[in-house]
């Protein structure tokens, strides 16, 4: 299929993107920067056009369903809305170290989609609890919110191993390479903050949509049990971040744990778990 050859070029795109925003460390020269964004941009489109393409074919073929309905789909979905919320930041904010440690996710998130033999990427039709618009609601939502803490985890790296190294001053010889440490604060809490309204709205969604599929709006199925934890952990970063007035590297640490739980959230329940989302497998 042309989408699987459009999404595999990403791929390559991805990991040579990856490559040049370690040389940027390194080098920190414009030339690598500019040449970092430009990939970014062509792999982006590549991203964009594979998963469109695919969605067509699927129309093609009789199934017409978003790319979103098994591991292979979800996996390079979730690479896409991540590369997004990248993106916005590195407009907003004019940073671009945080991709040599985002970058190493997606890129492997694409590569295990594209080239385990456990991944199966042909179009199949929907099972019937997913033929709904409610799947299109539900999974985008929490696939934006993943995304947001996502980048908040990297930012929580980064953030770490400045503090490690030049202790709570707030600037040192860096420079613009690695920003400030509150400015680093400033993006872990308004990614998180984002992720955390996203969850709630799939969360939401994902709850009327099992009332319709399965007659329940809660059926404390793994994959809900640790999504509502995951939420309960953001929920703490922030009511400590508005309530408590903590900064730094305790949010960075809670950050990071939750990140974590995302993981097992979308990967080891699907694998360790059984459960009425077992279709994910």
């Amino acid at each position: 299929m042309l989408s699987s050859k459009l999404l595999g070029i990403a791929t390559f795109l991805y990991l040579i993107c990856m490559a040049v925003h370690f040389i940027y460390l390194f080098f920190r020269t414009d030339f690598f920067k500019k040449a970092a964004l430009i990939l970014i941009g062509t792999a982006f489109c590549a991203h964009t056009a594979g998963l469109g393409l695919r969605w067509y074919e699927s129309y093609q073929l009789g199934y017409g369903h978003i790319p979103i309905s098994n591991f292979y789909e979800t996996l390079v979905s979730l690479s896409w809305t991540t590369v997004i919320i990248y993106g916005v930041i590195v407009l907003r904010y004019k940073i671009h170290v945080f991709g040599a440690l985002l970058f190493p996710i997606v890129s492997a998130a694409m590569a295990y989609a594209s080239l385990s033999p456990n991944v199966r990427d042909e179009i199949a039709p929907l099972i019937p609890a997913l033929q709904s618009n409610w799947l299109t609601y539900h999974v985008l939502t929490c696939f934006f919110g993943y995304s947001a803490f996502a980048v908040s985890f990297v930012t929580s790296i980064v953030y770490l191993v400045k503090t490690r190294t030049t202790g709570q001053r707030q600037h040192d010889a860096s420079g613009e390479l690695i920003p400030s440490l509150a400015l680093m604060d400033d993006i872990m809490y308004k990614t998180v903050a984002v992720g955390f309204l996203l969850l709630t709205v799939g969360i939401i969604t994902g709850s009327v949509w099992a009332h319709y599929a399965w007659g329940s709006y809660w059926s404390w199925d793994p994959k809900e049990t640790w999504s509502l934890i995951t939420w309960f952990i953001y929920a703490v970063f922030l009511h400590a971040r508005l309530t408590r007035g903590w900064r730094g590297r305790r949010m960075a640490v809670v950050s990071i744990i939750g990140f974590c739980c995302v993981l097992f959230t979308f990967l080891g329940v699907n694998y360790l778990l059984s459960g009425l989302h077992s279709y994910a497998r």
